[in-house]
C-alpha cells in the first residue's frame, strides 16, 4: 500500500451533519448500527471476477438520457448477468477484467476495472463534470427487492492508484452506492383542496472519493477525503481524509429501523466496528428496501482526460435475517 502527504495530513477531518453526531466525535456508531458484511451472504449476486473469461457486452451506443434524453438500448451487460449499465448515465468506456493489482484479497487473480473518457455524451466534450454507472444486478437476479427487516449490507474493495495517477481535478472521481426504496408522503393543493397521496420513492446514498487537487488549488499538496451522501436534509458532507493509496475496504448496511450506516477502511480485510464512519437518514427518508448497489466513475468530460483508472473486487451482498436461499445458480 503506498503512502502520500497532504497538506493537512495530521488531521482525520470529519465533518458532521446537522442530523446526527458525527463518529469522530461521539466515538460510537448509532444504537442500530452494524458492520456491513454480518449475517449470510446472498452468492447469487455480487462478483469475484476469477473466471478468465469474464465479459462485459457494451451494446453501444451507451445511454445518455440524463443529458439528452436518449436511452440507447439494448444497454450493456455481463456475460454473467451479475452487471449492467445504468439506463440513466451510461456505463464507463472500459469495464475489463485485469489482474489482481499488489495487496489484494488472498488468492484473487481478478478484479474489475472501471474507467471512462467521455462521461457525457460520446464525442462531444461537455467540459461539464460528468459520471457514468455500472450497476451490480440485485433486485433482478434475486426476483425482487430486499426488505429492510432482513437488514441487507454490501461490502467491496477498491484500488486507489497511486496519487499523482488520478485526474488533475478537484471534485468527486467515484462512489460506491445503493439504491433504496422508501414510501413518500406527497401533498398536492389544487385551488381550495388539499391531497395526499402516498408514493414510491428510489433513493441513492452512497461514499464518494474527493480530490482537492494541487493543480487547482494552487496547495503543495493534493488531499483527497471521502463524501457522505447524505444527511437528513439531502445535503452532502465530508468524511473521513483519505491518507493512503492501495486497497480499501468500503461498505454500507441497513438497519430495520431504515437508517443507513457508513463504513470505510485502508487494506483488504473485513470491515469491524472500528472503520464506522456515520448513521443517517438520508433525505429524511426510512428505508424500506435494498434494490442495488453501484459504482460511478466521473471525470471532467473534456475529451481529454480520461477518468483515473479505478479497480474494483469482491463485492458482495449480505442479510442478517435470511429469507432467501443464499445459493450460487
Amino acid at each position: 500500500m503506498r503512502r502520500f502527504t497532504f497538506l493537512r495530513l495530521a488531521s482525520i477531518a470529519i465533518s458532521c451533519s446537522s442530523v446526527l453526531p458525527c463518529h469522530a466525535q461521539v466515538g460510537t456508531a448509532a444504537s442500530s448500527a452494524f458492520v456491513p458484511g454480518t449475517g449470510i451472504e446472498l452468492t447469487q449476486v455480487g462478483d469475484d471476477f476469477e473466471d478468465p473469461n469474464w465479459n462485459y457486452i457494451p451494446n453501444d451506443p451507451k445511454s445518455s438520457e440524463d443529458i439528452n434524453e436518449q436511452q440507447n438500448t439494448p444497454i450493456g451487460k455481463s456475460a454473467n448477468g451479475r452487471w449492467f449499465e445504468g439506463i440513466k448515465r451510461g456505463h464507463p468506456d472500459v469495464v475489463r477484467r485485469v489482474d489482481t493489482p499488489p495487496g489484494g484479497l488472498p488468492g484473487s487473480q481478478g478484479a474489475l476495472l472501471l474507467q471512462s473518457l467521455h462521461t457525457g455524451i460520446p464525442n462531444r466534450p461537455s467540459h461539464t463534470m460528468h459520471q457514468e454507472d455500472f450497476i451490480g444486478n440485485v433486485q433482478y437476479a434475486l426476483g425482487g427487492t430486499i426488505s429492510v427487516t432482513q437488514a441487507p449490507s454490501v461490502t467491496t474493495r477498491v484500488y486507489l492508484p497511486p496519487i499523482a495517477e488520478w485526474e488533475h481535478r478537484s471534485g468527486p472521481h467515484f462512489a460506491f452506492r445503493i439504491a433504496l426504496e422508501t414510501t413518500k408522503l406527497e401533498t398536492k393543493k389544487r385551488f381550495l383542496f388539499t391531497s395526499k397521496s402516498e408514493e414510491d420513492e428510489i433513493y441513492w446514498p452512497g461514499l464518494f472519493i474527493v480530490l482537492d487537487s494541487k493543480y487547482q488549488t494552487g496547495q503543495p499538496d493534493d488531499y483527497a477525503y471521502f463524501r457522505v451522501r447524505a444527511n437528513r436534509n439531502g445535503g452532502d458532507f465530508k468524511g473521513p481524509q483519505i491518507t493512503t493509496t492501495g486497497w480499501w475496504t468500503l461498505g454500507m448496511s441497513c438497519s430495520q429501523d431504515g437508517m443507513v450506516h457508513y463504513y470505510a477502511k485502508p487494506g483488504v480485510e473485513n470491515l469491524t466496528a472500528a472503520d464506522y464512519i456515520t448513521s443517517q437518514y438520508p433525505y429524511g427518508y426510512r428505508c424500506e428496501s435494498f434494490r442495488s448497489f453501484f459504482y460511478n466513475v466521473v471525470n471532467g468530460d473534456n475529451g481529454r482526460d480520461w477518468t483515473t483508472a479505478w479497480i474494483v473486487d469482491d463485492p458482495k451482498v449480505f442479510v442478517q435475517n435470511n429469507a432467501r436461499i443464499a445459493r450460487r445458480p
